[in-house]
């Protein structure tokens, strides 16, 4: 038999009576009338310069063609909450006498074949993208854009062990790419030293200041923990600005020695890589090791990460996560655990500050601000923290994203000939922040499978991971 339906026919008629056109028509007029008002001082007018004259142009039709897409938005919202509100509200008919099975979700099984072809696509990029535009030379742009973009998934991987796994808000996460940047750059071109050597030493000093940090704020949590980081971030920066001395102050430092492919230098005369191997000089040649190098750095990082979250210390780093309290109860000494999380976390920044000085050939304290922060930690939390594919997708979204903007030429049609996709970069960021918050804000991928596993395989759904971490 069927168990009774728990819903009767008045509860289910209230929950269909709460999407109340008059009252949703009432606030999307109001969200469109506040949109208006921010969009006075920020879309009316665009300021043109000639000469020494600055003109305004006002641009309202595009004011009204973007309050008329917030009004339709808002609309559809509200149908989608009722919607959603009077699924909830009415099981099914089975749902009493229905088993609970833990089985595999969708990600889990399309990620066996999926994390394979992402992969494949990875190492086989810079031939596609040869084949696709027909030359070397041509396909520069998207070489040049596939060594950003997996900077920061790099960048990210490392971020993951202190946010992620640890439970360490991290703010100023950029100090330690700018530790492993200069001192790449100071190493070689002050002793000489090759990028081979200055790597590894890169990621020491890193890893140092990492520990540096994690002293003063063993103690702090939260929104505490996460002020501190970002003025530890912005001390470095002022460092790098100040010391005159050493970093050069905001001129920054230029010149950087090349990386070579285990000695042989990407040149033209006799003894570079094309002469090496009869091969046509070009400078793509460069461009392509650089993308192999961050791409294997990259694998490394996660490898170690994967492994490092089987042993002790990444359980130690997930159990403080989740209560650091009871973490101590446990006999786990929290201070080493916090200085391991930091330590780690930010030598692999430094190993990815030291390919950005390499790959650049000059570094300045500009390159290393706030926002670099703020977009590492926005492709840990929007990918899922704790989710190493989630890490990565968000990477490419959020680094390749803004890319596409400058291909949409095809809107000035629309929005007129002055119109720059690209100028609403950081706005449409924004609203990708919200509809995450809304929509998915365990991330984009809240599941993933245990750290450890006893006797069976099973699923972790995202709703029964607290925070969505794992």
């Amino acid at each position: 038999m069927n168990a009774p339906s728990i819903t009767t026919a008045g509860q289910t008629q209230a929950v269909t009576r709460k999407f109340d056109l008059g009252a949703a028509l009432k606030d999307s007029v109001k969200t469109a009338l506040i949109t208006l008002g921010l969009s006075i001082p920020i879309l009316s007018y665009r300021t043109d310069q000639a000469g020494a004259d600055l003109f305004l142009t006002p641009r309202w039709g595009l004011v009204a063609i973007v309050c008329a897409i917030v009004f339709g938005l808002r609309m559809v919202l509200h149908a989608f909450t009722a919607s959603k509100a009077y699924r909830q509200a009415t099981p099914s008919a089975h749902q009493a006498t229905e088993a609970v099975h833990a089985e595999p979700s969708a990600f889990q099984h399309v990620s066996k074949f999926a994390i394979p072809f992402f992969l494949g696509v990875a190492v086989a990029f810079p031939f596609l993208i040869y084949l696709i535009q027909g030359g070397l030379n041509e396909s520069r742009y998207w070489v040049d854009l596939g060594i950003l973009i997996l900077t920061y998934v790099m960048l990210g991987w490392g971020l993951n062990i202190v946010v992620g796994l640890a439970g360490l808000l991290d703010l100023g996460y950029v100090a330690f790419y700018a530790v492993g940047a200069y001192s790449y750059a100071l190493l070689s071109t002050t002793f000489g030293l090759s990028f081979w050597i200055c790597l590894p030493l890169a990621g020491i000093l890193a890893a140092f200041w990492g520990m540096i940090l994690g002293f003063p704020v063993l103690r702090l949590r939260g929104d505490y923990l996460a002020i501190v980081t970002l003025a530890f971030g912005e001390i470095i920066r002022l460092v790098l600005i100040n010391w005159v001395d050493l970093t050069n102050g905001g001129a920054g430092i230029s010149s950087i020695p090349r990386a070579t492919f285990f000695g042989l230098p990407f040149t033209a005369g006799e003894g570079g890589f094309a002469a090496t191997f009869g091969l046509e000089f070009n400078g793509m040649h460069r461009m392509i090791f650089l993308y192999y190098l961050i791409l294997v750095l990259a694998l490394i990082t996660n490898f170690v990460t994967m492994r490092l979250r089987k042993l002790p210390v990444g359980r130690a780093w997930e159990a403080l996560r989740e209560d650091e309290i009871a973490c101590r109860s446990l006999g786990i000494n929290t201070t080493n655990t916090k200085l391991t999380a930091f330590a780690i976390g930010a030598m692999f920044g430094g190993f990815a500050g030291s390919f950005f000085a390499v790959r650049q050939g000059f570094v300045s304290p500009e390159s290393f601000n706030f926002l670099e922060s703020a977009i590492i930690l926005a492709i840990v939390v929007l990918g899922g923290m704790g989710s190493q594919i989630g890490v990565a997708i968000a990477a490419i979204v959020l680094v390749g994203g803004p890319e596409i903007l400058r291909n949409l030429t095809f809107l000035q049609s629309i929005f007129g000939s002055g119109f720059d996709p690209n100028e609403y970069r950081l706005l449409l960021f924004g609203v990708g922040m919200v509809a995450m918050m809304v929509w998915r804000p365990r991330g984009l991928i809240s599941e993933r499978e245990p750290s450890v596993i006893l006797k069976e395989r099973k699923a972790i759904s995202g709703s029964l991971v607290k925070e969505g971490h794992g």
